[in-house]
């Protein structure tokens, strides 16, 4: 299942049943678990952990170096979880002393031409849209679907099953459950086909409703919002997982309606 006109080095382990097609190179010491498919004109650079029953494309390159001044050639590594795919083209760059890693889990879709830069966090069900370009020390959430052609500035935080549109500018962190869109970037109400096709009840997504009304259109700022949702709404997994996020937010959140010149 490895064709011959491959480049592999001796230190690598390959898994068992991959497959790996030819004009691809495969540096030392990297990891490829079993049921893997790996097309033509792939290169995985030294270090690269992949999973279990991947799909890489052709084009893709991941491992490379960090395109950051500050790197000084210190172990790093990229690890990509399992059942995950990787279309054409996709650049994953390794992560640098700040981290040690750059991360894509399990069940993810990276579509061509995307780029994950160094010190990435991506979580499980992922979905990455054509064209993308994710700046280094990004953390994106479970379930979030990022649209194509989007940027994503560096230390910049997605949370849980958020959808953005294609074509956005990401240069605020983005809270659990919503969507987001327009230029300058802004709340466009909550990912409700998202989540009721992962099972939230009708129940849950009227409380996640609730809570973001408070925080984008009853003219309060974000503190004000965080203590009325926390005093007039009971505790729930969801409730503090946004009011957590919020009170994390370095870079702070996305604004909500008519917050634009627009």
């Amino acid at each position: 299942m490895i064709h011959q006109l491959t480049a592999i080095d001796p230190r690598a382990k390959i898994g068992k049943n991959v497959t790996i097609e030819p004009f691809t190179t495969i540096g030392a010491n990297v990891t490829i678990g079993q049921d893997t498919w790996i097309g033509p004109n792939v290169t995985i650079m030294e270090g690269v952990k992949i999973g279990k029953n991947c799909k890489i494309y052709p084009g893709t390159v991941i491992g490379a170096v960090p395109q950051d001044l500050k790197f000084d050639g210190e172990d790093s590594t990229v690890i990509i979880g399992n059942n995950t795919t990787i279309r054409e083209s996709v650049t994953i760059n390794r992560g640098t002393k700040a981290l040690g890693y750059t991360k894509v889990g399990n069940d993810c879709l990276i579509m061509a031409t995307s780029h994950i830069a160094h010190d990435c966090v991506i979580g499980d069900h992922v979905i990455i849209v054509n064209g993308c370009g994710i700046a280094g020390h990004v953390e994106i959430g479970d379930h979030a679907v990022i649209g194509g052609l989007s940027a994503i500035h560096q230390f910049s935080k997605v949370g849980k099953h958020v959808m953005v549109s294609g074509g956005t500018l990401v240069r605020k962190d983005i809270p659990p459950y919503i969507k987001v869109a327009r230029e300058p970037i802004t709340y466009a109400g909550i990912n409700s086909v998202g989540l009721r096709r992962r099972g939230f009840t009708n129940d849950k997504i009227f409380e996640i409703q609730k809570i973001y009304r408070a925080i984008f259109q009853m003219k309060m700022n974000t503190t004000q919002a965080i203590e009325f949702i926390e005093k007039e709404m009971l505790p729930t997994i969801e409730r503090d997982e946004i009011i957590t996020f919020i009170q994390n937010s370095p870079r702070g959140i996305v604004k909500g309606y008519g917050s634009s010149k627009e």
